[in-house]
């Protein structure tokens, strides 16, 4: 497996980087994916029945010509699917092409009306989503076990899970605990207290917009900037090597050739160049100010997250 990778809970290894797909066009996100795997290096693409390419993300997996078995392929469960799991992820192994997802995730603790007015948001007439509110994740995360136990998944995990909704919800029903959470973790949003309860459960963390999503904002920071340039390297990769050199799965997303390589050779050249220091001051860049959270869908729920709005 090209790259470093981290050992799962079950034995499992997770390439420590891969590729994000959210908000990757169809058109184009073919051509990333195959460049990833075949010029950039990368073994790990991350994917959601959500976001509307697993076809073509497929495809590019395929045109890659690198064998499925050396592909790490993530995929989600979406909120409208809590209650047919097996049904849902089939429909995602058939669009990608593949008879085994190697992780599977929970998309978020939500589940939303599977026969409402829209296959993905379903609202109420007041325009606030439908959600069944006396729906129990602990039977999603049951059948969650279940694909697992079939062998149609290597590893089971959520994302977007607060310390509050694992402890209360999954934890005290799981005979499996959860592989990974992924959440939004970046220089910005770096989840230092949740980080802690995952890694004291043998969780694995997962950063989605690690460099903070739509227009990457976090690359005019003032502190990753200085230890770049300490370092010779570039702001972009400072904020990815740093979540790398603390053992956090980073999903870094572009469908551009040259920041699809520079960030994977970025992170991993400033994961090994970072020193202790240097991450103790990337770790206390939003206290400092800066705490910003950048992915907040109008749940209209409490989901237990410190910083949320």
């Amino acid at each position: 497996m090209a790259g470093p990778s981290i050992k799962l809970n079950n034995g499992v290894e997770i390439p420590v980087l891969g590729l994000g797909t959210w908000q990757s066009p169809p058109e184009q996100v073919t051509n990333a994916v195959e460049y990833a795997i075949k010029e950039a290096g990368y073994r790990h693409i991350d994917c959601a029945w959500m976001y509307g390419n697993e076809k073509e993300v497929g495809e590019g997996i395929r045109r890659s010509g690198v064998p499925r078995s050396e592909i790490f392929i993530t995929s989600k469960l979406w909120c409208t699917q809590h209650n047919q799991v097996e049904a849902a992820l089939d429909d995602t192994l058939a669009n990608l092409g593949t008879d085994y997802l190697d992780l599977y995730l929970i998309h978020w603790p939500i589940h939303l009306n599977p026969n409402g007015n829209h296959p993905k948001l379903p609202t109420l007439p007041d325009g606030s989503r439908d959600i069944l509110r006396n729906w129990k994740l602990k039977d999603t995360w049951a059948q969650m076990e279940a694909v697992l136990k079939k062998g149609k998944v290597r590893a089971i995990g959520v994302s977007n899970f607060s310390e509050r909704v694992l402890e209360q919800e999954i934890l005290p029903y799981a005979e499996i605990v959860p592989a990974v959470d992924q959440l939004e973790i970046h220089l910005y949003n770096p989840q230092h207290k949740l980080l802690a309860y995952l890694r004291s459960k043998g969780i694995v963390p997962q950063a989605y917009s690690p460099l903070g999503s739509t227009g990457s904002p976090l690359l005019a920071d003032e502190t990753a900037a200085a230890v770049a340039a300490k370092h010779g390297l570039q702001p972009a990769d400072v904020i990815l090597g740093y979540l790398v050199a603390k053992d956090i799965v980073t999903l870094p997303k572009s469908v551009t050739p040259a920041r699809i390589a520079s960030n994977y050779a970025g992170a991993l050249a400033a994961a090994s160049k970072l020193t202790k220091e240097d991450v103790e001051l990337l770790d206390g860049v939003a206290a400092s100010g800066k705490q910003k959270r950048l992915i907040m869908p109008p749940w209209g729920v409490d989901l237990g997250f410190e910083n949320w709005p």
